[in-house]
């Protein structure tokens, strides 16, 4: 297990803080054991507190207009950071030449460099150059893994006896993480062993301990790797239930990852996360969410398993329509409904253990 922290990161979140876009420095500034995070950059937001942005209360984590605004503000605090860590997730992973500009000014300062994108830096020759003066690290967190490292299925998913519970989602930056994290923290704090597998950079990011980068991988392998890292999970603790990270959505018509959870890590049980304020697929106007019985036949046809509960992004909706929303969908499926973020776990977990083997 590595040492964690790694160092006291700044967040850079250039004009995605609050929106979809920004779905990395979210996840980190809500929970990440890999750095001490000490600020968010996002000059739309600058002076503001980032809980009360995304939470409505206050988590002491400032955001900043710029890289140096930030690094006065540690140093008066005695605390300089050490790593600069890229928060964007836009479509198609791609850096523009702002991001980049900012990656420069991060490297001069002498910060590590922690990337999720697709844009890999450590075949920026500016940059490495520069990173070589400095004698900082660069990490590409979604650059491919070499392939003789890769595994195939192979059914090694039988083996494992633990309760797998798959978090999908009805569309991509829903929540399905978020979710993830707190059913996963909430059966520990409950007694019960858990683990999570982590599919994506940010949870990479946050020090997940089990995990791969999913749309890093080439096709061939993904349910392989799916596959070792729910069994590795399994060989290694034996937990009581293992929580998998989805990724995108069944129908998403860009992030169709879905399909590879089903049909690889093999759930015994699924919970779906849903915006109910969302009507269109994430970035793609006019391509309009199927209905949320049509999701659940869908994944249930697939897989063979039930969902257990919907579980609740509130994403447009206020308290009260939260609420409602909740009620409608438990009137429609039959099925717990919670707002996670708002409320507490405690009826999902009811029904996680509900299929716990005794």
């Amino acid at each position: 297990m590595d040492d964690f922290p790694e160092g006291k990161a700044v967040i850079y979140c250039e004009g995605a803080f609050g929106t979809p876009n920004g779905k990395t420095a979210h996840g980190l500034i809500r929970r990440t054991k890999r750095y001490q995070v000490l600020s968010v950059l996002d000059s739309a937001y600058s002076g503001q507190d980032s809980g009360q942005i995304l939470e409505g209360k206050p988590n002491g984590i400032s955001i900043y207009a710029d890289l140096s605004s930030a690094k006065e503000a540690a140093l008066h605090n005695s605390a300089p950071p050490t790593h600069f860590v890229i928060g964007l997730a836009p479509d198609g992973g791609r850096f523009n030449p702002e991001h980049r500009k900012a990656i420069i000014e991060a490297v001069q300062s002498g910060l590590n460099i922690d990337s999720g994108l697709h844009d890999f830096l450590s075949e920026d020759a500016e940059i490495i150059s520069l990173a070589e003066k400095k004698g900082i690290r660069i990490r590409d967190v979604r650059k491919p893994p070499p392939r003789n490292e890769l595994h195939f299925f192979c059914g090694k998913i039988e083996q494992v006896t633990s309760l797998k519970v798959a978090i999908l989602g009805t569309d991509s930056a829903v929540g399905k993480r978020t979710t993830a994290w707190i059913l996963t923290e909430a059966l520990q704090a409950s007694g019960y062993s858990a683990e999570l597998i982590g599919t994506g950079q940010t949870a990479w990011m946050q020090g997940v301990r089990f995990g791969i980068i999913l749309d890093s991988l080439v096709n061939d392998f993904v349910s392989g790797e799916i596959e070792h890292a729910v069994w590795s999970a399994w060989n290694t603790v034996h937990p009581d239930v293992i929580i998998i990270e989805g990724q995108g959505s069944l129908m998403n018509p860009a992030y169709p990852g879905g399909f590879e959870i089903l049909a690889a890590g093999r759930p015994d049980v699924i919970v779906l996360q849903h915006a109910p304020g969302r009507k269109d697929y994430d970035g793609f106007p006019g391509y309009p969410i199927q209905p949320l019985d049509t999701q659940i036949r869908a994944i249930e046809l697939l897989s063979g398993k039930p969902v257990m509960a919907i579980t609740i992004n509130h994403e447009n909706l206020s308290r009260d329509a939260v609420t409602r929303a909740c009620q409608d969908i438990r009137k429609q499926t039959g099925l717990p409904a919670a707002d996670l973020l708002l409320g507490n776990p405690d009826e999902i977990i009811r029904s996680i253990l509900s299929h716990l083997k005794h």
